[in-house]
């Protein structure tokens, strides 16, 4: 007997909730999980969903939805303070990657319209990726971060081009002057209405709603959907609708609270849109594409970032910077996905094409994950040939810290005596550590901190670390001592570096590379590092005495093992 609606997607979302565990214990994000619901509870598998009226309908509310809120989140202020870097090199990528897109489509059998939409889909990337990893690393502020983000916001400006562009072609076949002067009076009569609204209505009308939170909810799905159907009627989409609706609001103060209102919302029906797009694969649909998907996918996690270092390169941009917004950018978007459908279900491009797009969003997600997880061990593999796209003399803008005389990197071994020791001498210190629950520790006590990693050398340039007179770091892992230890001597040969380590062979090798002092477990007993710094001061002079005293000892203890 065939089961309800309720129970359909009872079980969908139960379904959706288990390989979501799975998915989340292999790092990956939760839209390939919902992906990989919808192939599992489709016809080719378990054949669960029946109600495709129903499914449907929920989609399309979770994509309005979807777009609603990117477009609350689509200010032209924040696009101009992130300065031109963003829009320069999103313009590259577009023609590049666009360019690389269409000519592999092309020799894949597409037509012209189909391979120029699939061109510009690759130019997209993840906006739902890219925020929670730059948010869950602590990364937003960063300036690769900021590039990035910027990226991505362009992103959102050329997608809202391609869908009135698309729409425009699918309800007007034949551009005569009258259809193309019709099509840009009723556009501008809608931009105008929206604009008089944003500007002279919104303010006074939000405001009055903001009052109560269940108010402002239900106005802000009512103002989507009404926009959008308002655009429908005009003859262009609902989801250019909605992400002009988007943006109208997105210059008001409430626009954040609206935003995250909806996402619950968006993201239960989000869920059924990708789940719906996975049940149209078939295993048969899959080995099809599979190859053709394949190709595709090396254009966006090979052209792509290439793409962005040599942009950013020329822009005078260090090749760390570049490197890590090119990783973070080395996938397609759930919006590419979004066009493609859009575009096909009006009779642009070939059907066929959403499959393709569908699977290369999973193969380009999948590998940008771990890319990101493991950039800076990518960059020590890489660094020497991204010399070659880096200029001579650099140009970049970081927002730099205060300098700080004393540094403690890692908080977790014993970093509250080192902290008693710098206060009782009165210096200003920061600590820096890489463990998230460490640093809302640090933030609840009210003691400064940076998150960020010691190895990874524009993090050290943000908090001027070679301008400490001390650097004190807890961390045992020679390999990290040692990286943070040569960049400090390469720039500062008169900084103190007190490290530790845990045998005489990872001792001796530190001192090798100039470090001030190395404390050893089974050395420290009766001289607690934390006074011996109070004793000897911050300079690496008057540690020298000591340094010597502590290689000799080193040296006795060697010979007698």
């Amino acid at each position: 007997m065939e089961s309800s609606i309720f129970t359909q997607i009872s079980l969908v979302i139960a379904i959706a909730a288990l390989i979501s565990i799975v998915m989340r214990m292999l790092k990956q994000p939760l839209i390939m999980s919902y992906i990989i619901t919808g192939i599992v509870v489709g016809p080719s598998v378990l054949n669960i969903v029946h109600a495709e009226d129903a499914f449907e309908s929920f989609s399309e509310l979770g994509i309005t939805l979807l777009l609603f809120v990117i477009g609350l989140g689509l200010n032209a202020g924040v696009i101009r303070s992130l300065g031109r870097v963003s829009i320069t090199t999103a313009s590259i990528l577009l023609v590049a990657v666009g360019s690389a897109g269409y000519a592999s489509s092309l020799l894949l059998g597409f037509n012209h319209a189909t391979s120029v939409v699939i061109g510009v889909s690759l130019f997209f990337s993840s906006t739902i990726i890219i925020l929670k990893v730059l948010s869950d690393s602590k990364e937003t502020s960063r300036l690769f971060g900021q590039i990035a983000i910027g990226i991505i916001l362009v992103d959102d400006v050329v997608a809202t081009i391609a869908l009135v562009v698309i729409s425009a072609f699918s309800s007007h076949e034949a551009f005569t002057p009258l259809s193309v002067g019709l099509l840009v009076l009723k556009a501008l009569l809608l931009g105008g209405a929206l604009t008089f609204l944003s500007i002279y209505v919104m303010p006074r009308a939000t405001r009055f709603f903001a009052k109560s939170q269940e108010i402002l909810f239900l106005f802000s799905i009512a103002w989507g959907m009404i926009v959008a159907t308002a655009f429908e009627v005009a003859g262009f989409s609902t989801e250019v609708g909605a992400l002009f609706a988007g943006v109208s609001l997105a210059g008001l103060p409430y626009a954040t609270e609206m935003a995250s209102k909806l996402k619950p919302l968006r993201d239960f029906f989000i869920v059924i849109f990708f789940v719906t797009l996975g049940g149209t694969f078939t295993f048969g649909a899959i080995a099809e594409n599979i190859l053709p998907a394949l190709l595709i996918s090396l254009v966006v996690l090979i052209g792509k970032p290439f793409f962005v270092i040599a942009g950013l390169g020329i822009q005078r941009y260090t090749k760390l910077t570049s490197f890590k917004a090119a990783i973070h950018l080395s996938q397609i978007s759930e919006f590419s996905i979004i066009l493609v459908i859009f575009a096909a279900s009006t009779g642009v491009i070939e059907h066929r094409a959403v499959a393709l797009i569908t699977l290369v969003a999973l193969i380009t997600i999948g590998v940008s994950t771990y890319l990101m997880k493991y950039e800076n061990t990518l960059y020590r593999l890489f660094e020497k040939p991204l010399r070659h796209f880096e200029r001579v003399s650099t140009n970049e803008h970081t927002r730099r810290r205060p300098l700080y005389p004393v540094i403690l990197v890692g908080y977790h071994k014993g970093g509250h005596e080192f902290l008693k020791a710098f206060r009782e001498m009165k210096q200003r210190y920061l600590v820096v550590d890489y463990d998230p629950e460490i640093i809302e520790n640090l933030e609840q006590q009210g003691i400064r901190h940076a998150y960020g990693d010691a190895t990874d050398e524009e993090f050290l340039e943000e908090i001027n670390a070679t301008h400490a007179q001390l650097i004190v770091s807890t961390m045992t892992d020679v390999t990290t001592n040692l990286i943070l230890l040569k960049y400090v001597r390469r720039h500062n040969q008169k900084m103190s570096f007190i490290c530790h380590a845990e045998n005489l062979k990872a001792a001796a090798d530190l001192y090798k590379h100039g470090a001030s002092y190395v404390s050893l477990p089974h050395y420290i007993g009766s001289e607690r590092i934390s006074s011996f710094i109070k004793r000897h001061g911050l300079g690496h002079d008057a540690l020298t005495e000591y340094r010597e005293k502590h290689l000799i000892t080193i040296g006795r203890q060697a010979l007698k093992g």
